[in-house]
């Protein structure tokens, strides 16, 4: 079963998945070692790897970290067309469908489809989401888009269908990285009851409650990052969460 496959099986089953996501600029190799044994330990199921920007950092040397200390699946969060490496599992085929910059629509994909084709890395097309998080995060300012305003759901509605439509295969709401407001439990509630594909959803979420309501709203995946810099036990009160939900399904 390729991710995808595994993605969708989950969904099917209403049961719900967690994601930490390892900038290669923000973390060390014992602070990865030590996140891979938190993971294994309290049940997240993949580690997604990327940023906005990869200066510092090394993406091959991080997903080798990640594989050397556990089997979880690794998928590339690409910043850019340089952001690909064939250790990983999968990498989201992001097209930033909420923004009309070109470059991040269909560029950056064709500069890097033929290498994600000759490592053979399982593609995943994913519509990807920006929406207002009440600052300017990064991937907003490097992406030089405006996101979706917190309050127009009708907007993000709208967009997610069209990007199913087009033939992607997640959509992925995202409030960006440090983002002081994350997506809305309505928001969520309102795309999800209109798609059908898998719904990802990510930053800001800070708090095991607010990862509560993301699920109860009908978030497939949630992705958290940025707050397990200082608060890793966040990791485990989510994953917690997470089975508790999953457990009330299979129960």
């Amino acid at each position: 079963m390729n991710v995808y496959e595994n993605l969708i099986h989950h969904q099917s089953q209403g049961l719900k998945q967690l994601a930490v996501l390892i900038d290669p600029d923000k973390a060390n190799s014992e602070q990865i070692k030590r996140l891979c044994h938190y993971a294994l330990q309290w049940g997240v199921d993949y580690f997604f790897v990327g940023g906005s920007i990869i200066s510092k950092g090394d993406m091959s040397e991080t997903i080798a970290t990640i594989k050397e200390n556990c089997n979880l699946p690794v998928l590339i969060f690409p910043g850019n067309a340089t952001h690909v490496e064939g250790h990983a599992d999968a990498v989201l085929f992001l097209s930033l469908i909420s923004g009309r910059n070109p470059d991040l629509l269909i560029g950056q994909h064709v500069l890097s489809a033929p290498l994600i084709k000759e490592k053979k890395l399982e593609a995943i097309p994913t519509g990807y989401l920006l929406i207002d998080s009440g600052n300017v995060t990064t991937v907003q300012y490097i992406s030089n888009t405006k996101p979706i305003p917190h309050d127009q759901e009708d907007i993000a509605v709208s967009t997610s269908i069209a990007g199913e439509m087009l033939g992607l295969k997640l959509i992925y709401l995202e409030a960006g990285s440090g983002a002081i407001r994350p997506v809305s439990s309505s928001m969520i509630k309102k795309v999800k009851n209109a798609i059908d594909i898998p719904l990802i959803v990510g930053g800001g979420i800070r708090t095991a409650a607010k990862a509560a309501e993301n699920f109860e709203a009908g978030a497939d995946l949630l992705v958290i990052g940025n707050a397990l810099e200082t608060h890793p036990e966040l990791m485990m009160d989510i994953a917690l969460i997470k089975n508790k939900f999953n457990k009330a399904i299979t129960h």
